[in-house]
């Protein structure tokens, strides 16, 4: 990613004078962004958009008047800029709202900074300047969806799978809504997904999933068999992995490649524990996770699909995925390749 020659310019959309201040001095910190505007109201945000030209958006989910999500909703429409939610409670209602902005263009969500005093203040402030920093050099434009009608086939070698394997980052809520509502709820194979997400976030993301998509979600348990038809959450700051005889494995050993969950240790993990019986998939996100386990996986007879370019919100984990030997297909061929590798095998 090229170096920015000037800072990145953030609009702050947040109710309370206490917590905007608070997020004006960690964005004012941080030499690669600065506060061009700050505001109370999303309607204030909006009028301002045309005048103030912010290269990304610190957006408070629980406004007075227009709310987080219609916000994002009105500026994806008619501005768009790239979004990044601050949210301030893990519950179900917040969650779910966190959840659709992302669905309606916002790139991320992350935790509101509590206080200077708060023991996690220095981790939440150093995530939001972050990802400001990285949203700001996303660009974000409305994608059609490819008109292409079939995939290729499988090469015959190839082992039928036991098991989906699925990896996403940022922009990967709204794609997995998408590819797991375009599957049957009765999916005849488990689901093992890594999503990257603070850890505060990962049981609310799973709630969340579990109300949108056909089959159920459930953050993953270590030693307990994956079933068919579940989607098996990696919990948040823990790998999750198979182990011999098909378990699944949860370990809190070291991020693999600044990453924990790491979708190259689950899908690493399936090319040894299951002897390559399973099938990838590697959606939108920054990186390269997951590349190194595509490799692995297809070399012990696996299959991988990773999402295209022209669907994408950020094409880094599937360009390095494709590079490793994944087919690329737009997202909304996704599902129809795997009902078909699916119903092959069963």
């Amino acid at each position: 990613m090229a170096v920015r020659p000037v800072p990145a310019r953030v609009m702050i959309v947040e109710d309370s004078t206490v917590v905007r201040t608070l997020l004006t001095h960690i964005v004012g910190s941080d030499p690669r962004l600065t506060v061009v505007a700050s505001f109370a109201t999303a309607e204030e945000a909006i009028d301002a958009l045309p005048s103030v030209r912010p290269d990304v958006i610190s957006m408070d989910i629980r406004l007075p008047g227009i709310d987080g999500l219609e916000a994002t909703r009105r500026i994806m429409a008619d501005h768009p800029t790239p979004i990044v939610v601050i949210s301030a409670s893990m519950d179900g209602g917040a969650m779910g709202t966190s959840m659709n902005a992302l669905r309606a263009g916002a790139l991320s969500v992350v935790e509101k900074p509590v206080g200077l005093g708060d023991a996690a203040y220095a981790q939440v402030a150093h995530e939001i300047r972050t990802q400001l920093a990285i949203m700001s050099e996303v660009a974000v434009v409305r994608r059609r969806m490819s008109t292409v009608t079939a995939a290729p086939v499988q090469p015959a070698r190839q082992r039928p799978p036991s098991v989906l394997l699925v990896a996403a980052s940022t922009g990967g809520p709204p794609a997995l809504a998408k590819l797991f509502g375009a599957l049957p709820a009765d999916l005849p194979i488990p689901v093992l997904l890594v999503q990257h997400m603070g850890a505060s976030f990962m049981a609310g993301f799973a709630s969340w999933l579990d109300s949108v998509v056909p089959q159920r979600v459930e953050i993953a348990r270590h030693g307990e068999q994956p079933r068919a038809g579940l989607i098996h959450v990696a919990p948040g700051d823990a790998h999750l992995m198979l182990a011999r005889g098909g378990t699944m494995r949860v370990t809190t050993d070291g991020p693999v490649g600044g990453q924990r969950p790491s979708a190259t240790r689950l899908i690493e993990s399936a090319a040894t524990a299951i002897d390559g019986a399973a099938l990838a998939v590697v959606l939108t996100g920054m990186g390269e996770d997951g590349a190194a386990g595509v490799r692995a996986l297809l070399a012990a007879g696996g299959q991988a699909v990773a999402e295209d370019a022209s669907t994408s919100v950020v094409y880094g984990m599937p360009a390095a995925a494709h590079r490793a030997g994944a087919l690329s297909l737009p997202l909304d061929l996704i599902a129809p390749h795997v009902r078909r590798i699916v119903e092959r095998t069963w």
